[in-house]
């Protein structure tokens, strides 16, 4: 009887192996593949505040702070910093309570305000570098060394593509700098899983286009030269064996052939009314440019794209005129992003959709410069997340009473991680690859769903 269940066990746990083996290999295509459970959301928007929002300035409200404006700090500052840093600096921004949670806000987003009760603030973010490329990197791939694959490949790579004529993932006027195409790359996974970027932080987002998306040839003759490539470059293989490379480049030649019909229809916004232009600031100079962003990224995610980031590049560094930058900062994405989440709302779309807001890291409440800028400060941020499966109207975490350190449910970036990837239906311990003889994953050996957000 041992034996016999013995050798069933050794059944069952090859059946397994090889049913991975077989999700592994299906991963290497742009098929639409089942979450590993029942997911919350299906796609996230990540609205990406490229310099780092000061938390004390817009989401995280520090009375002391404010008592003790230009005082020494009462207690160490870390080890390691940017600058020279002073004393304490209080907001110049006042703060009122809004919604049913009586949540404070800062003046500077009267629009993001009115929708409190649907937001969950997570006041305990923290990551490990006070550099801008290597927190960077860190947020969008969990690693601050070395290259690594950014989230929303992970999630295309377990997720696969849900319109097959469209890439999984987009970035709408990404930052070259602080990292460039690495935050958005797929490093060591198949390179069709890596984001498609439209335009970058020095293009205005009414130009920001898929690149090379006009075919110059007549498409008949184009479909002709593409099945004769698909087929020598098959061919090819039969001789030579797998080639992952290979392989992402035939189906990224396949998916450019089809993004050519369906990716203008998207960027064009003529069909959308005079009303929704003027809820997002379109016809605004101030708000335009985020606006068009916000837009473009609900039209995605109603075609079926699983990850879209639009960046508003990179102005949130307030070294010094902090009052003003971060007033001017938030006017032009206030708005924009009230509409959002109300369009996704009214279109059905808010209960599955993730949106995400947030900066590499927050500030120091001491001053720098002249007393009107904050330094980096990777030890405490403020993020807020609005729909897709995130508890709402909740307050987690919490940072001193000056808001210098995280000290209470702290969320680290891989801890972030495991939750997003849970909310989409993902094992972030299971959802790994093999390379260079190891399995990795996106939390590396590290994080932890936070239970305390999850709706």
């Amino acid at each position: 009887m041992l034996r016999q269940a013995g050798v069933g066990f050794g059944a069952l746990a090859l059946a397994g192996l090889l049913a991975e083996e077989s999700r592994a290999e299906t991963r290497n295509t742009l098929s639409e593949l089942a979450p590993q459970f029942a997911p919350k959301a299906k796609r996230i928007i990540f609205l990406f505040m490229h310099g780092g929002p000061s938390q004390v300035d817009t989401f995280d409200y520090k009375p002391q702070l404010q008592k003790d404006d230009n005082k020494p700090l009462p207690f160490d500052k870390p080890r390691v910093v940017s600058a020279a840093t002073g004393n304490l600096l209080k907001s110049p921004f006042q703060f009122q309570r809004y919604g049913e949670t009586g949540c404070y806000v800062s003046e500077i987003f009267p629009h993001i305000a009115k929708h409190v009760d649907e937001l969950t603030f997570v006041r305990s973010v923290h990551g490990s570098n006070s550099r801008h490329g290597a927190a960077l990197l860190e947020l969008h791939t969990g690693s601050d060394t070395f290259v690594r694959p950014s989230l929303g490949s992970w999630l295309n790579y377990g997720l696969g593509t849900e319109n097959q004529n469209l890439p999984g993932y987009i970035t709408i006027c990404p930052s070259l700098t602080h990292g460039g195409a690495n935050n958005w790359g797929s490093a060591f996974l198949p390179a069709v899983y890596q984001g498609t970027p439209m335009g970058n932080a020095g293009t205005a987002s009414v130009n920001a286009r898929i690149p090379f998306i006009a075919g110059t040839t007549a498409r008949d003759i184009q479909k002709l030269e593409l099945d004769l490539l698909g087929r020598m470059n098959r061919e090819h293989m039969v001789e030579t064996g797998p080639d992952s490379q290979l392989e992402s480049r035939i189906q990224s030649f396949e998916l450019a052939f089809r993004l050519q019909r369906e990716a203008p229809l998207i960027q064009n916004i003529s069909d959308e009314s005079a009303q929704t232009l003027e809820a997002y600031g379109i016809n605004q100079d101030k708000t335009k440019d985020f606006g068009l962003q916000c837009l473009m990224a609900r039209r995605f995610a109603e075609r079926g794209v699983r990850f879209m980031q639009i960046s508003h590049s990179y102005k949130w560094d307030q070294h010094g005129d902090l009052k003003n930058a971060h007033s001017r900062n938030a006017g032009e994405v206030d708005q924009p992003i009230s509409a959002l989440l109300t369009d996704l709302r009214q279109r059905g779309l808010l209960e599955d959709t993730l949106v995400w807001w947030g900066g590499e890291f927050g500030r120091t409440p001491v001053s720098q410069g002249s007393r009107d800028g904050r330094d980096h400060n990777p030890h405490a941020n403020t993020m807020w997340f609005c729909g897709g499966g995130m508890k709402p109207g909740i307050q987690y975490g919490e940072t001193d009473e000056y808001g210098y350190y995280a000290v209470k449910d702290k969320v680290h970036f891989h801890d972030l991680h495991a939750t997003i990837l849970h909310l989409m239906g993902l094992d972030h311990k299971k959802l790994t690859y093999r390379h260079a003889g190891r399995d990795f994953r996106l939390t590396d050996v590290y994080g932890e769903v936070v239970d305390g957000l999850l709706a």
